[in-house]
């Protein structure tokens, strides 16, 4: 009959840790996702804060303040237009 007990928290238990790992995993995404919402709700503004401190410090600010989508469809021409060549 003890044995049957010890069984049943050992199982218990193993049953308890898994389900600390699932929650774990789903907390880990659930902030992963929110910092992609962040960095794609605010891409624009904090490209053009990154060329601002560039052009103080003296370099050379290579990003474009604009629209995100416009960047990538500029992207996606240039490198169809290299295919082509």
């Amino acid at each position: 009959m003890k044995m049957k007990n010890q069984k049943r928290s050992v199982i218990r238990f193993k049953n308890q840790k898994g389900q600390a790992v699932v929650e774990y995993v789903i907390i880990i995404v659930v902030v992963a996702l929110a910092a992609l919402l962040v960095l794609t709700a605010f891409s624009d503004r904090l490209r053009g804060m990154i060329a601002g401190v560039t052009n103080t410090l003296g370099g050379e600010a290579t990003a474009q303040q604009g629209d995100t989508k416009q960047m990538l469809q500029d992207l996606q021409a240039e490198g169809a237009a290299e295919d082509m060549q």
